[in-house]
Order: structure tokens, then C-alpha cells, then sequence
């Protein structure tokens, strides 16, 4: 079962990636960025606690966090449904990432124990053989666990907080954009930019972690320039 390991970067302790709420809610997490929760479908709570094999209590629990973030939308009397990819929201939520992500991949380079630096040197390991394969479900479970380790690493979980739904919403778009034309070349590179990130904050280089980021944020430092 791949697992996306963000729970334990959210700093809520009543969410601890131990509890069967936080494990029911990574899976769901897991489908709605690939989309086999697709966008507008309605989700039922006795047909998800049946399709993962768990409770109505814990189906209910992560939905509630789901909407919280965004991904599903719950109204009295129609229901939970997934979110709509919106492209005005994808926008905004790159804009805020493109000024928050980069600060937090300095934090990480400042604050982060050489466990958690080691750890994300890690997370890219099999990283060829899913660029190989196109394993989709792969690749974006050590995207999200890589993005969510920096954040938990930047120290401060205030900005984790912020950031990890950001990172949840991109990723629905990535694998929405995700097709044929998507090559292994591209695929490596991108891996190879994620790994930059961790050699950089393993180093302790926080300008170098802040650049490393910008660039797999496909952003230039004149657009994370507050006026």
C-alpha cells in the first residue's frame, strides 16, 4: 500500500499518522489526487468505508479534514462531492506556494536533524524505476511525502499548515495534465530537481535550498518579490 506520510507534518496531534482516521484519510487523499475520485463525483460514506475496508467514523473524520482543505465539498441535505479542478484556484495556490515554499525549504536547510535530512534524501530512491514504469500512484506519493518532509523540517508549523493543501491541490493538477506527451527525460529531471533540494539542506545551504525549490516551482526570484 503506498502511503503519502503528511499527516505527521500538519502539527495537529489528534491527527497522528498512527490513528486509523489519518491512514483512511491519506488513501482517499491518495484517490482524489489521481483521480479515481473524480472531480464533481459524490461520495457516499457507506460506499467509501466499504471500498476501504474501515468504519463510517473514520470515513467521516477524514472527510471533514478533506473539506477543510478543499478537496471535497460538503452542503446539508446534497451531500460530499469531490472539488472541481478550478483554474483560477490552481493559480493563486501557486502564487502563494511560489512565496511560501521556498522560505520554508530555507527553514529546512537552517532547522532540518540530519534524520530528516537523510530521510529525504531517501524518499527519491526508486524514483527511475517508477519514471520507467510511469507509475503514476509512486510518483506522486514520494512527490507528496517529499513536499510535506520539507515542511515538516522548515520547523514551523504554521506554514506546514499552510502549504501541505497547496501541495495537495497542484498535485490533482499534475496528474490531470499527466499524459503521453509526459516523457521519462522529463520525469528524471524532475527527479533530479527534488534530490537538489535535499543535498542542499542536508549542507545546511539555505540560499541554495530557497533556489533549489524555486526551481522545481518552475519560478524565477524576480516572482517571489514582495512589492
Amino acid at each position: 500500500m503506498l502511503v503519502l506520510d503528511v499527516c505527521s507534518s500538519t502539527g495537529l496531534e489528534d491527527w497522528s499518522p498512527d490513528l486509523l482516521k489519518a491512514r483512511v484519510y491519506e488513501r482517499i487523499l491518495l484517490d482524489l489526487i489521481l483521480g479515481d475520485l473524480a472531480p464533481g463525483a459524490r461520495l457516499d460514506e457507506q460506499s467509501l468505508a466499504a471500498r476501504y475496508q474501515t468504519g463510517l467514523a473514520g470515513v467521516r473524520d477524514a472527510l471533514g479534514r478533506l473539506a477543510l482543505e478543499g478537496l471535497v465539498i460538503r452542503r446539508a441535505r446534497s451531500g460530499t462531492t469531490v472539488a472541481p479542478l478550478d483554474l483560477v484556484e490552481l493559480r493563486q495556490g501557486l502564487e502563494a506556494r511560489a512565496l511560501i515554499e521556498p522560505h520554508c525549504a530555507g527553514l529546512a536547510a537552517r532547522h532540518a536533524t540530519p534524520d530528516e535530512a537523510a530521510a529525504l534524501r531517501a524518499i527519491f530512491d526508486d524514483g527511475e524505476a517508477a519514471a520507467r514504469d510511469r507509475d503514476l500512484p509512486a510518483l506522486v506519493a514520494m512527490d507528496q511525502r517529499f513536499h510535506a518532509g520539507v515542511a515538516r523540517a522548515s520547523g514551523n508549523l504554521a506554514l506546514a499548515r499552510i502549504l501541505i493543501p497547496l501541495q495537495h491541490k497542484a498535485a490533482r493538477f499534475w496528474v490531470f495534465s499527466f499524459n503521453s506527451a509526459t516523457t521519462e527525460p522529463e520525469l528524471m529531471a524532475d527527479i533530479e530537481d527534488h534530490r537538489r533540494i535535499a543535498e542542499v539542506i542536508g549542507r545546511g545551504d539555505v540560499e541554495g535550498a530557497r533556489a533549489a525549490m524555486m526551481r522545481v516551482l518552475n519560478v524565477s526570484p524576480e516572482a517571489v518579490q514582495r512589492p
